[in-house]
């Protein structure tokens, strides 16, 4: 049973982090359902919703830590877009602080509490997703400015929730920094990348504080995600995702839907 498991496990690190590189979302908003329903349906585990969060944050810091090994092998290339100092310093430091403070507190949250803050995420996800991206199109980052005050609080409190629930975050910053803070397309989506990194960090902290971490588990949905990550990425620039990322819009309102289901 416990080949079976790692197995299962695997397989979920593999699909959640494919999808996360074929569309650019955070991984998190696909890991989590899978990691608290499929093993269960499956009979191979029964992982608590703290136990769960606590995977799905370990997964989204080696994913990121790929995606980061891989964006500076392409550095070089003059289509490439620079990373913004200025937004990674103000904006990750301020989700550092607030995806530790999560991580620890999602050690005194009781499960049910954890599944409401996902499905109230996973709500916000859809909605973003199917919100057109209207990112600036110029891409000189050294140009670039934003409002300071709004980059620090919305970090903050994205990563509050994040080490909450595992999650990274990008499905939330990529649209606010986007949307709000009006940084151009490309520059978004590099720099969300290392801010990213930056919430994993402080996340797997917090749960390494908090406790309720199945190590195996956890090591082979690993495993899984960074297998899955690269190709997911490579893919990503050969077919159309648009229809792709409709139907994980319908995959995740589905799982939402079952989280409060489940909860009512």
């Amino acid at each position: 049973m416990d080949t079976f498991l790692y197995i299962v496990m695997m397989l979920l690190g593999f699909v959640g982090s494919f999808f996360s590189g074929l569309l650019g979302i955070g991984g998190a908003i696909i890991n989590y359902p899978l990691l608290l329903f499929v093993p269960s349906s499956l009979g191979v585990a029964d992982f608590t919703a703290h136990e769960v969060s606590s995977i799905s944050m370990f997964q989204v810091f080696f994913a990121s830590l790929a995606g980061v090994l891989a964006f500076r092998k392409k550095k070089n290339n003059k289509n490439t877009a620079r990373i913004h100092a200025g937004l990674v310093l103000y904006m990750g430091i301020s989700i550092l602080c607030g995806s530790l403070i999560g991580g620890i507190a999602s050690k005194y949250i009781v499960g049910d509490t954890i599944n409401i803050i996902y499905g109230v995420l996973a709500i916000v996800a859809v909605v973003l997703m199917l919100i057109p991206n209207k990112g600036k199109q110029e891409d000189n980052a050294k140009q670039i400015t934003f409002n300071k005050t709004i980059a620090v609080i919305s970090a903050f409190i994205v990563g509050i929730v994040s080490g909450i629930v595992g999650a990274g975050g990008a499905f939330i910053l990529i649209p606010i920094m986007l949307t709000v803070l009006k940084i151009p397309t490309r520059t978004t989506i590099a720099t969300s990348l290392a801010i990213v990194f930056i919430s994993a960090i402080g996340g797997v902290i917090g749960k390494i504080t908090a406790g309720s971490i199945p190590i195996t588990p956890t090591l082979f949905t690993v495993i899984g995600s960074i297998l899955g990550a690269p190709l997911g990425s490579r893919m990503s620039a050969k077919i159309n995702t648009k229809y792709l990322r409709y139907a994980l819009v319908v995959l995740i309102s589905f799982t939402a839907i079952k989280v409060w289901i489940s909860i009512l």
